[in-house]
């Protein structure tokens, strides 16, 4: 059979076990719906009711639950018991079933080749390995930044730490072992630490192409950015998580942050005067899902009151804008991208999104939440993975002194702009992977 036959009888069916991971599955697909001969695209989100792939009209193959935890069960053990009482075990041997249902039909039905995208972690690719058909995994769960950096492996107090590094990376010898059986077709890590160890076994298919997850983030605007009214604003970026009633929390801890950053500049004596006169901007990226009425409350009960106009454009004719004093606050549910480059820095409690920014080159400055999501363990996890780019504080109070401390430092920045390039990685990667997996199924 020739490539351009092989290829436009391609069945894919994308397996992935999170809102981000579903997001970042997405845009793999839509490139290889752009390449000649695209295959025929089906999915199966093993958390959630898999939104991004209903938006694109991709049919799942069965139907979808969301768990008690939202897929968080890494984080809280007590998250695991909960799902485990809401019927995780059933739903799960229900996918495996389905997974494999659906392989064994589409191959009976002779119409061609049948493959597996697993998108995530462990779960979707073991799925894939039980699928019986060919598989290819898209490993954004696991990094080597976790255990390591460029200089070798990190200093880690806990006593479980060696457990993560024990057999030479991140990734355990049965992941590795999924990695290499012969249906393994490509395995694409999330950064070029994570391939360059991979690479160590020889069996396992690696492509350093990037992380998707640096896709779709155009500004508004194109080329430099707008002119503002305002001489040089401090302009900080909000980013409180997507998922109620988590982020509601989130962002009162955020607020207390931006008020203590507030009084900072308030207190020239604290800053260098070129920082001090500057006029704070605030720009909160609140997810479409939260209630606005709900953040527009907690937002009022810091002191910030309705504005008529704000100084700084953004792609959202319905942006709210508040003002306290000599301090700006907008938000925004469409204007993300926006958000995340206008921001010369970010006060994060997010996953995602804070990696995205520090990806751009920007630092984020993160605090520990009550969870399900962004808890102590997952704060102090991120800060390993993102290195110098995040600033791990305890309390909101202590924002405006790392600030300072920045600004006090503008080598610092340039580091923390290099480092978080280097770990997340050119934007492109989604197209790459689709370009490599049409080749490997072509």
């Amino acid at each position: 059979m020739s490539d351009v036959s092989s290829l436009s009888c391609l069945r894919l069916l994308t397996l992935s076990n999170g809102h981000g991971e579903d997001a970042i599955a997405v845009r793999i697909l839509q490139e290889l719906k752009k390449q000649p001969h695209a295959p025929e695209i089906f999915a199966l989100p093993l958390v959630g009711e898999g939104h991004a792939y209903q938006k694109l009209d991709i049919p799942l193959i069965a139907s979808v639950r969301t768990m008690p935890s939202g897929g968080f069960i890494y984080m809280d053990k007590q998250q695991l018991l909960r799902d485990v009482q809401g019927g995780l075990l059933q739903l799960t041997c229900s996918q495996i079933k389905a997974v494999r249902s659906w392989v064994k039909a589409q191959k009976r039905s002779g119409i061609g080749k049948v493959a597996i995208l697993a998108v995530g972690d462990i779960i979707p690719l073991a799925f894939a390995w039980m699928s019986g058909a060919e598989y290819a995994f898209v490993g954004t769960a696991k990094s080597e930044y976790y255990v390591r950096d460029e200089d070798g492996l990190l200093a880690r107090q806990h006593k479980t730490a060696r457990w993560e590094n024990f057999s030479g990376s991140v990734y355990h010898p049965w992941e590795r072992w999924l990695m290499s059986q012969r249906r393994c077709k490509a395995v694409f890590p999330r950064d070029s630490l994570t391939a360059k160890i991979l690479k160590q076994w020889s069996s396992i298919p690696v492509f350093d192409l990037g992380n998707s997850m640096m896709d779709g983030l155009e500004a508004s605007f194109s080329g430099a950015k707008p002119e503002l009214k305002l001489t040089q604003p401090l302009i900080v970026t909000l980013l409180p998580g997507s998922r109620p009633p988590e982020a509601y929390t989130n962002w009162q801890k955020i607020l207390l942050a931006v008020s203590a950053l507030i009084a900072a500049f308030q207190e020239e004596s604290n800053f260098q005067s070129a920082v001090a006169c500057r006029t704070l901007v605030f720009l909160g990226a609140i997810a479409p899902q939260l209630q606005l009425e709900t953040i527009q409350h907690i937002l009022r009960s810091y002191n910030f009151y309705p504005h008529p106009q704000f100084p700084i454009p953004i792609g959202d004719s319905q942006a709210l804008t508040f003002k306290q004093n000599n301090a700006y606050c907008l938000l925004t549910q469409s204007a993300y991208n926006d958000c995340l480059h206008w921001g010369d820095l970010a006060i994060a409690m997010a996953g995602t999104a804070t990696e995205q920014f520090v990806g751009l080159g920007k630092p984020a400055i993160t605090i520990p939440g009550e969870g399900p999501q962004f808890t102590p363990a997952f704060a102090e996890a991120q800060s390993r993975l993102l290195g110098k780019s995040v600033i791990l504080v305890e309390r909101p109070q202590e924002v405006g002194q790392v600030v300072r401390s920045l600004f006090a430092h503008q080598e610092k920045l340039q580091a923390i702009a290099e480092n978080g390039l280097r770990r997340m990685g050119k934007p492109g990667a989604a197209r790459r992977i689709a370009e490599c997996l049409s080749k490997q199924w072509g």
